[in-house]
């Protein structure tokens, strides 16, 4: 019985930072002479407590590219690519924000955190992977 209950609280305690939260975004351009890279994507913060995308997937963008974020369970497995990059403190805010040798997180962003995001429509994959990679991140296509 200790044991039972022993297993509940470490499994209630890790928890939160085992659940996934998912924000979806399809995005058109505003403008004709604007082409987006992707038009449809999903990222996850892996590794952070529930609730912690819930800022980043908000929908007051002011940019050219018009965007509608959701935010889901987590995000579908029929992606066509992904790119995966440790979460610092500006990619909390934005996703697509990372960096080669970030600085050392502080201390509500976990060493060990990661912002995965994965493409379902790709316009130019070429562009979309050149941009994870030089933010510091690993592209997987499949």
């Amino acid at each position: 019985m200790i044991a039972k209950t022993a297993l509940l609280l470490i499994g209630s305690m890790l928890a939160p930072l085992a659940m996934a939260e998912g924000c979806h975004i399809l995005t058109r351009s505003a403008s004709p002479g604007v082409e987006p890279v992707e038009t449809e994507s999903c990222y996850e913060f892996k590794g952070m407590p529930e609730g912690s995308i819930n800022w980043s997937c908000s929908n007051e963008s002011q940019a050219t590219l018009g965007s509608r974020k959701e935010k889901v369970a987590q995000c579908e497995g029929d992606y066509k690519a992904s790119c995966t990059a440790a979460l610092t403190q500006e990619a909390l805010a934005n996703h697509k924000s990372s960096s080669n040798n970030p600085e050392p997180n502080e201390a509500n962003v976990p060493d060990d955190a990661q912002v995965v995001t994965y493409y379902y429509g790709l316009e130019d994959r070429t562009q979309a992977r050149k941009d994870c990679e030089v933010s510091g991140g690993e592209w997987k296509d499949r």
